[in-house]
């Protein structure tokens, strides 16, 4: 770990795929890997730092592929965003038995489950020390919950996105299949749009390069690795102008 134990950011915003919430396929709700998560989250959230999660639902259901088996891709992306409550709830559910005070805020009205998205009340739950999951997508079909997350770091003043995944940063080809597959350290939103290396998807990606918005693209699954980010060691791939 690094010596320095004070965090390099203040205030984050977590990117989680639904299907890192999931079974070993993807599927479903695996109350051991929301533990996990929630134990990383945890683990900042006690060193002072603010933090705020997006989490997609794929582990439950996909908009984008409901349309393409015949569902309406607007009601396909509903049902997609209510798929992101479920599993803000799981996380919160997760965070509260760790002793984490939360609260879920969803862009969807549902009152008794969730608080609707006010800016100022987030704000104000993180200067109280309260974990922010935001769920419920952007509230709009046609947006992805990466946008979701881009939108809400700006909106919230986040310093930074961190996207979790499965592998330790971008690469210039997939590293499962291009076992000589190069990483990078750092790269410019520039190069990584002229590289299409699908960092986020283009709303989400141009959002945060017109807002300078920095992501970091690491690896979740290690344990600690979420801290190790925050305390400001090299880890993953930074995306910045």
């Amino acid at each position: 770990m690094t010596k320095s134990k004070k965090p390099r950011y203040s205030r984050i915003l977590l990117k989680l795929s639904g299907e890192s919430l999931g079974d070993v396929h993807g599927m479903g709700i695996s109350p051991e890997a929301v533990h996990h998560m929630a134990e990383q989250i945890n683990e900042v959230r006690l060193l002072g730092v603010q933090v705020v999660v997006v989490s997609g639902g794929g582990n439950i259901f996909r908009g984008l592929s409901g349309s393409e088996r015949g569902i309406e891709r607007a009601t396909g992306d509903y049902m997609g965003m209510l798929a992101t409550v479920i599993n803000s709830l799981a996380l919160q559910d997760a965070l509260e038995k760790l002793g984490a005070p939360t609260r879920v805020q969803s862009a969807i009205a549902m009152s008794q489950v969730a608080e609707p998205f006010i800016r100022r009340r987030a704000v104000r739950h993180l200067e109280k020390g309260r974990v922010v999951i935001f769920g419920g997508g952007t509230g709009n079909p046609y947006f992805s919950t990466d946008t979701a997350a881009a939108l809400r770091a700006n909106e919230i003043g986040a310093e930074v996105i961190l996207k979790a995944t499965k592998v330790d940063g971008v690469y210039d080809s997939d590293p499962k299949k291009n076992p000589k597959a190069v990483r990078f350290e750092n790269i410019s939103y520039l190069d990584a749009l002229q590289k299409q290396l699908k960092v986020m998807d283009s709303t989400a990606f141009s959002l945060c390069m017109d807002n300078k918005m920095p992501i970091i693209v690491f690896d979740f699954f290690k344990p600690h690795n979420l801290k190790r980010v925050v305390l400001g060691e090299k880890i993953g791939t930074l995306v910045s102008g």
